[in-house]
């Protein structure tokens, strides 16, 4: 929402998930068999008890695995935008110091130069909004990699993942971001959305990073922009489609009998 306008566009997130994804319903299956067959006695057990909490454990398996790993993401996410403002961080829980360590390389390497970071993009064109990493300048030579000695400045779109793998949907997000209109800080102060050179998305795991360039043209963002077509007919076209009924059935006799019961 907009804190002058108080406009509500939707986010881009929400719009991005509108893209399908058949292959979660078979993770989510493996997630609930890898459980039971590790947890077989514990499973066996509340099931003598509780035949229907058994099933809730199981089938809830993969929204627990979610939930864990949204909450070390948003920790990590935390702590990346820390050190890309240049706060010294100490000692971190265990579980956030592989991703201290990579970003602290990644820091090292590459050598980006914030502008702005946690920003909200805005757009009224196409109307919706989301929170975007950071924007980087970075010096990069002809070979697309860190040079610091004669390389040439880009300004890039980054997002942070911390995910298994990097997936092609974040060109969706990311070219969201880049073509909106503008900036919106979190004082409700704005300013036009700069041109980029490029985006790239930072992915880093316990077992380490890649910075990776991500394509956000056009053909990507038009792409984006049916997502954002499909989320209206979802949210609101799809329930006013189907209008009363011309003619039905004669409605079943209700006796005095069932009325009384």
């Amino acid at each position: 929402m907009d804190p002058v306008t108080a406009i509500k566009y939707p986010g881009v997130t929400s719009v991005v998930a509108m893209l399908p994804k058949p292959f979660l319903v078979w993770w989510a299956a493996r997630m609930t068999a890898e459980t039971a067959v590790a947890n077989l006695p514990a499973v066996a057990s509340i099931a003598e008890r509780d035949a229907t909490g058994a099933i809730d454990y199981l089938r809830n398996a993969h929204s627990r695995y979610t939930r864990l790993r949204a909450k070390v993401g948003s920790d990590a996410h935390d702590l990346f935008e820390r050190m890309i403002r240049g706060e010294m961080v100490g000692r971190v829980h265990p579980d956030l110091e592989p991703y201290r360590g990579g970003f602290a390389e990644f820091l090292d390497v590459v050598r980006p130069e914030l502008v702005r970071a946690e920003d909200i993009a805005w757009s009224d064109s196409h109307e919706y909004a989301g929170s975007f990493d950071a924007i980087l300048r970075v010096r990069l030579g002809e070979d697309g990699k860190p040079d610091h000695v004669s390389g040439e400045w880009h300004t890039l779109i980054v997002d942070w993942k911390t995910s298994k793998s990097t997936y092609p949907d974040v060109a969706l997000q990311m070219s969201a971001y880049a073509h909106a209109d503008k900036i919106v800080a979190p004082d409700g102060t704005s300013e036009p959305m700069p041109a980029f050179d490029g985006a790239a998305v930072l992915h880093i795991t316990p077992e380490g990073w890649a910075f990776k360039h991500v394509r956000i043209d056009r053909e990507v963002f038009d792409t984006f922009l049916t997502l954002r077509r499909v989320f209206t007919w979802d949210r609101e076209t799809s329930k006013s489609v189907i209008g009363r009924a011309i003619a039905e059935s004669a409605r079943r006799l209700i006796t005095g009998t069932q009325r009384r019961a």
